[in-house]
């Protein structure tokens, strides 16, 4: 998986050797929770890449930056990179019919030699989760590229004379040429990270490489191009075909993502995305002669009587779980986590981010993750499936469907409304998320001759794979590599996110309720009170008592004089919130809905971040 850093520099004579290596060195170290097996640096006149590796595949080789020539004797191509190449078998066997000659038994190797017979049009071979930064010196070209959904995330931020990149802002941050600074305009997305668009980040001039798209930066400057995007065709097939090809990728998927050299466990929830997964994962085990799947589910100390059912979560999770294990024949695992144990994970959970984190869904998960790196390295998790399948509650309420914004807002109030009069006056936060949403629809692929139903949730699934899919794949990217653990996420395959991107909306209902194509597709696989089971998504805190010191936290950050968020907010708004909201769609109580402003406040603390 791993975690790298770099910068290319046409004016690299500015620095000199010594002081370059100790920059690169502190950037370097950032990524030493992402990558605790292995570190390497490699410094040349104009770029530099420092790597920390989690060795996953070929664990005595792969080292990183890994150098080859452009042409025997010629000028360096230097990569690191970071994540799984699942068809790299393939690869390697056609670039060995190519002429290239490998040395190792690693995807990097592989990804390496690609590079260098195909160029960047390399990543249109490719499928995985992956982010890398190639440094060719004969062309003085720097390569930075993105898998396609993005699971996998880097950054960068341009310079006079070239550019600064990282798997995470910390990387960028560690760099004594990048002074983060927040402006006023970045407070919606701060308070709802859904809302940012691809590629963008609160910090002025940090960027994201977005999901499915190349930088390259050379003395010209920086130029960024997609790669792939999604394409709307006339679906070729029948119901009972298409269940036929969606279980026929499934299996494909599942396969490729197990190959691992270290332990594999998988996510098990007892919901139908997880319990699917574990099943497949499991059967490929067996018939591997590899042992018995190790799943793990989450839960909190003291739900059993907390719990309170919401339209988003109507059930415990703990019941299925164990269900479906024992159906499965795994060899199922409880991580069940105190108070205590979430309060402490929130140091560090903050640090992993980078960015403003979620609390509880934040440190329930790396507690979770925390546990599974005892004895696993590589775990599968059911991210996606809801935003490729459609499994969320508001893709089937037409009230919210046909509202003109974006549906998985629900009915949530906005928290940009508790800024102050004048800030709302400046930045207009109803207008932005229109703005939003106006780009993102006028992007949607659209198929000819498509309208009514069919046409609006086209639109309504292509909203919910942007900013609320990217915010799901950061949290789980983050939480899993602040512990040294690979998280793979087979509903993530871009040829599955392809063929069901153009099923008719009408067949992904086809036993009238949510995720029928994947229910269909895993009927043989699981128990029916799992496979039945209403959607529920990631648990959350339903305490009374954390509900009360979460409002009152809010309450109290209000009068706070030392607070550099308390000052942009509307203290009638906020009171008036928390002492008045409940459930929505979208958030178990007025806690969760409160919880961006104290997580944004302890962010701009420890950054010393004010506006500018």
């Amino acid at each position: 998986m791993c975690g790298f850093v770099g910068w290319l520099d046409f004016a690299g004579h500015r620095r000199d050797a010594f002081d370059a290596q100790r920059v690169l060195d502190a950037m370097t170290d950032t990524m030493a929770d992402r990558g605790p097996d292995a570190r390497g640096t490699w410094l040349g006149p104009y770029a530099a890449l420092g790597h920390r590796r989690l060795a996953v595949i070929d664990v005595a080789g792969g080292a990183q930056p890994m150098a080859g020539t452009a042409g025997p004797g010629g000028p360096p191509v230097v990569l690191a990179y970071a994540g799984e190449i699942y068809n790299f078998p393939e690869l390697r066997f056609q670039l060995s019919g190519l002429g290239h000659a490998f040395t190792t038994r690693s995807d990097t190797e592989v990804l390496l030699r690609a590079y260098q017979e195909w160029g960047a049009s390399c990543v249109e071979r490719l499928n995985g989760m992956f982010a890398f930064a190639v440094w060719d010196a004969a062309r003085e070209e720097l390569v930075l590229a993105r898998d396609r959904l993005g699971v996998k995330p880097l950054y960068f931020a341009t310079r006079p004379h070239g550019v600064l990149f990282a798997s995470e802002p910390k990387g960028v941050l560690a760099h004594p040429d990048f002074a983060a600074t927040l402006t006023v305009e970045a407070l919606p997305i701060l308070f709802n990270p859904r809302l940012a668009l691809p590629g963008e980040t609160p910090l002025r001039g940090l960027h994201e490489v977005k999901p499915g798209h190349v930088v390259r930066v050379d003395r010209r400057g920086c130029h960024s191009y997609p790669y792939w995007r999604l394409v709307s065709r006339e679906h070729p097939h029948d119901l009972s075909a298409t269940v036929g090809h969606v279980r026929e990728l499934l299996e494909d998927i599942v396969e490729r993502q197990l190959v691992a050299d270290v332990p594999r466990a998988a996510m098990l929830s007892g919901g139908l995305d997880s319990s699917a997964l574990a099943a497949l994962a499991a059967r490929g085990l067996d018939r591997a002669g590899e042992g018995t799947l190790t799943t793990y589910s989450v839960r909190f100390a003291g739900e059993e009587e907390d719990f309170r059912p919401t339209l988003l979560r109507p059930e415990r999770d703990a019941p299925y779980a164990a269900l479906a294990a024992a159906h499965i024949g795994a060899d199922h695992r409880e991580v069940v986590l105190e108070a205590t144990q979430l309060e402490a994970a929130l140091l560090p959970t903050r640090r992993a981010r980078d960015l403003p984190g979620l609390g509880p869904f934040d440190t329930s998960m790396y507690g979770m993750f925390a546990a599974m790196r005892e004895h696993s390295t590589v775990a599968l998790s059911g991210e996606a499936a809801d935003e490729v399948f459609g499994g969320y509650p508001w893709f089937h309420d037409a009230i919210t469907v046909w509202r003109d914004t974006f549906p998985w807002l629900g009915d949530a109030p906005r928290l940009s409304d508790c800024l102050t009069p004048a800030i709302r006056k400046e930045i207009r936060p109803a207008e932005l998320e229109a703005d939003r949403y106006a780009t993102l629809r006028a992007a949607v692929p659209r198929l000819a001759g498509e309208d009514g139903l069919e046409a609006r949730m086209r639109e309504v699934l292509f909203l919910s794979l942007q900013g609320p899919l990217a915010m799901l794949l950061d949290r789980k990217d983050r939480m899993s590599m602040a512990v040294g653990l690979e998280v793979r996420v087979p509903f993530c395959d871009h040829r599955l996110v392809e063929y069901v991107w153009n099923v008719p909306w009408a067949m992904k209902t086809a036993d009238g309720r949510e995720k029928s194509l994947l229910r269909m597709a895993a009927a043989d696989l699981l128990p029916e009170a799992v496979l039945y089971r209403p959607k529920s998504a990631y648990p959350a805190v339903h305490g009374q008592e954390w509900e009360a010191r979460t409002r009152a936290a809010v309450t109290a950050l209000l009068d706070d004089p030392s607070s550099p968020l308390a000052e942009l907010l509307d203290r009638d708004r906020v009171s008036d919130l928390a002492g008045h909201g409940g459930r929505t769609m979208t958030h178990a109580g007025t806690g969760h809905l409160l919880l961006p402003l104290l997580e944004t406040d302890a962010w701009m603390r420890e950054h010393r971040l004010r506006l500018s």
